[in-house]
């Protein structure tokens, strides 16, 4: 009963993390108005809102205009009822499965946006930033601390760790290519999970995002010829992997 409670929460989750995913990129108000068809702007009834199954009883369609739904309504629910599933196995109801809950909503947020806008909107990334820290201090314990100050202090190496380093990369890549490599959104995307996870995790995520990316990243640049290529969700696939298994990823380096 427990785990399918926190499956229904999470697609719930996964409902608003849609909205939020269409409406900041645009610059519009993720409260009102209500839910409505992006194509003919109608209203959408409550019972053609309800997660998962709406979208598969409308067969991907629009009741009122039939215009197709994006498939991704489908895919953020289901992505973030899972995570939800595999945080609380981890974690049980205890103050990091909230935090690092929090933390994954929003990587599933900025992962979707990058994909479609190649941003990364510093509404999500500037807040977190200071939530991390604020986080941390009021947490120790989530920084792998006892006192707040050493908390803070790791939150904040955490913030210059993971920003300094996916920035470094930038500059280095672009000297190597003469143009930009790196965008400013990883770098605060990098700089707020160091807020949150601190300096090593930040730096393992570093090293684990490219491993995630790299076999995509080569298919887009020679295949489909894609110069752009968003590295916001690699980011995200790494940091959810450090969150649930970092402790057990730096244990196999530490031996």
């Amino acid at each position: 009963m427990a785990l399918l409670i926190i499956f229904i929460f999470g697609l719930v989750i996964g409902s608003f993390l849609n909205v939020c995913i269409y409406r900041i990129p645009r610059k519009e108000s993720i409260v009102t108005p209500g839910s409505r068809c992006v194509s003919c702007k109608k209203p959408i009834n409550w019972y053609d809102n309800i997660p998962i199954f709406s979208y598969i009883a409308l067969a991907g369609k629009c009741r009122f205009c039939k215009a197709k739904i994006s498939p991704r309504y489908f895919l953020v629910e289901l992505i973030s009822a899972l995570c939800f599933l595999i945080l609380y196995a981890n974690f049980k109801f205890h103050y990091v499965f909230w935090i690092y809950s929090l933390l994954t909503f929003s990587l599933i947020a900025v992962t979707f946006i990058d994909l479609e806008f190649q941003i990364i909107p510093d509404r999500i990334s500037i807040v977190g930033i200071f939530l991390g820290v604020i986080l941390s201090v009021i947490f120790p314990g989530l920084q792998g601390s006892f006192t707040w100050q050493r908390a803070l202090l790791n939150s904040i190496l955490g913030i210059i760790a993971g920003g300094g380093l996916i920035y470094l990369t930038g500059v280095l890549g672009q000297l190597a290519f003469k143009k930009e490599s790196m965008g400013g959104g990883d770098v605060k995307l990098m700089a707020m999970l160091g807020a949150f996870l601190g300096w090593k995790m930040a730096i393992l995520i570093f090293f684990l995002a490219p491993f995630f990316g790299a076999p995509i990243g080569i298919y887009m640049k020679f295949v489909k010829k894609q110069d752009i290529i968003p590295y916001g969700p690699y980011i995200s696939i790494a940091s959810f992997v450090v969150m649930v298994w970092g402790h057990k990823i730096l244990s196999l380096f530490l031996l």
